[in-house]
């Protein structure tokens, strides 16, 4: 084997689940929580399944024994089940794809790495064995080993201290919603590994992890590298300028003004061509080069200071991917991020209704879109509010409400608004005319796209 080398990154261990995280074996565990109900005749509830997952191997057949007289004893439903679970995991659970490429990834950059499991450490080591994952773990962590469950803090706090490395240098990856979220209340940097089949509740694993990830596929070292969780309040601005793959790209021209005026350019896949004609470096290339070509990726991979690719079949687009990048840049400065993006909007009109949902989801980042026809800005209370057009005299603008319960007011216009309620998507502010430089639009409530066409 060869020895890790010293990791050079601010990542030095990691915390992970086996069940449902290393390997797929949660349908396993549930089939044999539903069939040991139904052997029985007992009628199950989504609670009474809910409970059995968040028990260790161990509290969970003394809690059918005890609740529901399920076996001749705890021990002996214990040894029962544990011969059930060490067959399956040597003839039929499968490890994740892409799995052991990043346990590779990670042992190479020397993050030290331990196994905290509701599953006992003996079949825990069964399923590690059979897989051959074993020596990648320094030690298997059982949680009733800890005297707490993984609804409660003390349970990480226990694997942390026997990991022996800094909480902020640690990052936990788990499945279970409810893991996931005692990890990341506790402030520890957090993966959800995220499976359709295993019923989780996908908005609430999001809410309550750092990075979620539907498979191996879109985790790399590089990945956990960028993220960064902002300390304090922001100082300062990072104007960032996001490049994005649209087939009708911003002019050149464009492309490199947009740059000269940003402190941070990244290029989102294809947007690397934009960049390449227009002369500009970016700082970082982001996506899944499947539309880039080969010289291009080449280019842009040789003169950018950092690269986070992912897979080609993905959940997220690259310009989503892109503006995570952007505010992960700004986290680590400890400024606050002000987000451009240009070569987005033409092409398809799926594509732009959903670049247009980006922008909204960032609106705390005073986003604006910039093409060669028009620029569009969020305004919200969260973000920008307010949008000041002097030197606009003349220009068309439009106002569309992207909630319920936007309020807008406008200034200097042919037709102005004061305070006025707009339906969401509503058409009532398309096509009004700036008339002086005093002009202006402001969101009092909610969230509003406002279009300046040139």
């Amino acid at each position: 084997m060869t020895p890790a080398t010293p990791c050079p990154t601010n990542i030095t261990g990691a915390i992970f689940d086996c069940d449902g995280t290393l390997v797929d074996s949660m349908p396993m565990w549930n089939a044999l929580v539903e069939d040991t109900f139904d052997a029985y005749g007992i009628e199950k509830t989504p609670e009474m399944l809910a409970e059995a997952e968040a028990y260790n191997f161990d509290d969970m057949c003394f809690w059918f024994h005890e609740r529901f007289g399920i076996g001749e004893s705890g021990e002996a439903l214990l040894a029962e089940i544990r011969s059930e679970v060490r067959r399956h995991y040597i003839e039929d659970i499968q490890m994740f794809d892409g799995c052991r490429a990043f346990l590779d990834e990670l042992r190479a950059a020397g993050v030290r790495m331990i196994i905290l499991s509701a599953t006992t450490e003996p079949e825990v080591r069964v399923a590690l064995r059979a897989h051959g994952i074993e020596g990648y773990f320094e030690r298997v962590i059982q949680t009733s080993e800890t005297g707490s469950d993984k609804e409660h803090p003390e349970a990480y706090e226990y694997a942390l201290a026997a990991l022996g490395e800094p909480a902020q240098s640690t990052w936990v990856f788990e499945d279970a919603p409810f893991a996931v979220a005692t990890a990341h209340a506790m402030g520890l940097k957090t993966v959800c590994l995220y499976n359709d089949h295993d019923g989780r509740d996908v908005e609430f694993c999001t809410s309550h992890c750092d990075i979620l990830a539907h498979g191996y596929a879109e985790l790399s070292l590089a990945r956990l590298v960028d993220y960064a969780v902002l300390q304090g309040p922001a100082a300062g601005v990072l104007e960032a300028l996001v490049v994005d793959g649209s087939p009708c790209p911003s002019s050149a021209e464009l492309v490199a003004q947009l740059a000269q005026e940003s402190d941070y350019v990244i290029a989102a896949d294809r947007g690397a061509r934009a960049l390449m004609a227009a002369g500009v470096t970016p700082h970082m290339l982001c996506g899944d080069a499947d539309s880039i070509g080969d010289e291009v990726l080449s280019w842009a991979e040789s003169v950018a200071n950092a690269e986070l690719r992912f897979p080609s079949e993905k959940y997220a687009t690259d310009l989503a991917l892109a503006i995570d990048c952007a505010r992960h840049e700004a986290a680590r400065r400890g400024a606050r991020l002000h987000l451009t993006v240009t070569c987005a909007s033409g092409g398809r009109p799926d594509h732009a209704l959903a670049v247009l949902g980006c922008m909204a989801g960032a609106a705390d980042a005073s986003p604006r879109i910039v093409e060669d026809g028009f620029e569009a800005r969020i305004l919200s209370a969260s973000g920008l509010s307010r949008w000041d057009l002097s030197g606009a005299a003349d220009a068309t603008l439009s106002v569309v409400a992207l909630a319920d319960n936007t309020t807008v007011s406008e200034g200097g216009m042919r037709w102005n608004l004061d305070h006025r309620h707009l339906p969401f998507l509503g058409d009532e502010g398309i096509s009004n005319i700036v008339l002086d430089d005093q002009a202006f639009v402001e969101c009092h409530e909610g969230l509003l796209v406002v279009y300046l066409l040139k």
